[in-house]
């Protein structure tokens, strides 16, 4: 069964902007030795998100854009305080079943993997590097019956899941690094 491993972004530069620390890159590096090959990659289009795939060792095969534009979403996002809670699965979820401008961008986030995976082979992988609140939100939104519970914080810099895809997402592995 093909597989989707998708990853936050390496740390950046603690003087603003978009690109990656030097502690980044390396940080980066010491992940990417220990995951693929895929036979896909694909970023958000945010510098940080290109960066951490590079450093990792993977040519970016294509950039995606995952940045919502709907003060609504904003707005849905900010009322479930998923990162004040200490089950943020759990409220991104409710944010997601409310059926409002949350839902639709974390299952358009979803679709885009979807999209990814579908012409895969069984043997075949894709990696998908993005940033906080999307991945988790699209993770979700894959995997609708799963107990947020058990699914701990917000993913940290590098940090992720592979996910198992047959026609649709099925078992979720996390990557944590401590």
């Amino acid at each position: 069964m093909p597989t989707l491993e998708i990853r936050r972004h390496s740390l950046r530069k603690n003087t603003g902007g978009s690109q990656l620390s030097q502690e980044g890159v390396e940080l980066a590096r010491r992940i990417g030795a220990t995951m693929g090959p895929y036979d896909v990659v694909a970023t958000s289009v945010v510098p940080r998100a290109r960066e951490t795939a590079v450093a990792m060792g993977f040519a970016v095969d294509q950039e995606v854009v995952t940045l919502g534009r709907d003060p609504g979403l904003y707005a849905e996002a900010e009322a479930a305080l998923p990162e004040r809670t200490p089950n943020p699965f759990l409220a991104l979820a409710a944010a997601i079943d409310l059926g409002g401008a949350y839902h639709l961008y974390a299952h358009s986030i979803a679709a885009l993997w979807r999209d990814l995976m579908t012409p895969l082979a069984a043997d075949q992988s894709a990696l998908v590097v993005g940033h906080s609140g999307e991945l988790e939100a699209a993770l979700v939104a894959c995997v609708p019956d799963a107990d947020y519970a058990e699914w701990g914080g917000f993913f940290g810099c590098c940090e992720g899941a592979r996910l198992t895809f047959t026609n649709r997402f099925t078992e979720v592995e996390f990557l944590r690094l401590s």
